[in-house]
């Protein structure tokens, strides 16, 4: 968030009551306000069809009408721009790896603390992702392929994926690739499609689990 500058949230869950909690909490959060609420994926899709877009999309998964998944490989698609924290009861390992690769910056879930909510969204403003040490537990696990699934990766593909691991802007891959801001873009979307991912977090939770970048503990 910049100096001087409101971060705008909007809420998408179908618990009215949830999110009028949700609400008051995060216009108490100094610099945070929620500029748009809609009950599912295509509440917020007709909405964003007359109001800006929000900086922040919290996001729940168990919606009617157009869910979390849906939702967020959307918002991806359409406003690339938006973080997408996932805001969930689920912390199980298939619905979080694909809630991350639908397109979410971030997971939290719905009993965390006050205080860790506020941490998520200055994390994904920072660092541009965030996840609780149970979700980063379920990115670390070993989910090798059978063999018959390996991809064909170039050397460079894989020092780009090894770079989206790091906080490092896409920006700053050119000089250390040495290659043009063109071909860092074209070495993206080509990843992009060969992962069948659709976010940089797609692209980190592939190299994680393939064992191209290795999480550290601390």
């Amino acid at each position: 968030m910049q100096p001087g500058n409101t971060t705008k949230i909007a809420l998408v869950d179908d618990h009215k009551l949830f999110r009028k909690g949700m609400l008051e909490l995060i216009t108490g959060f100094s610099g945070y306000c929620v500029s748009l609420e809609a009950d599912h994926g295509r509440d917020l899709i007709n909405k964003l069809a007359f109001v800006e877009a929000p900086d922040i999309v919290l996001l729940d998964i168990g919606m009617p009408v157009m869910n979390g998944f849906e939702t967020a490989a959307w918002l991806q698609e359409n406003h690339p721009s938006v973080k997408i924290l996932a805001l969930t009861m689920s912390n199980e390992e298939d619905t979080v790896l694909r809630m991350i690769k639908s397109g979410v910056d971030g997971y939290i879930l719905k009993n965390a603390d006050p205080y860790e909510l506020r941490m998520a969204l200055e994390a994904l403003e920072a660092n541009g992702s965030y996840y609780t040490g149970g979700i980063s537990e379920i990115l670390k696990k070993d989910l090798v392929a059978p063999a018959n699934e390996k991809l064909l990766l170039t050397a460079r593909e894989v020092e780009f994926l090894r770079l989206a691991c790091t906080e490092l802007p896409y920006k700053s891959f050119g000089p250390i690739l040495s290659i043009s801001d063109r071909l860092v873009e074209s070495t993206r979307e080509a990843l992009f499609k060969k992962l069948e991912v659709s976010s940089r977090t797609g692209l980190v939770v592939y190299a994680i689990k393939k064992g191209i970048f290795k999480v550290t503990e601390g």
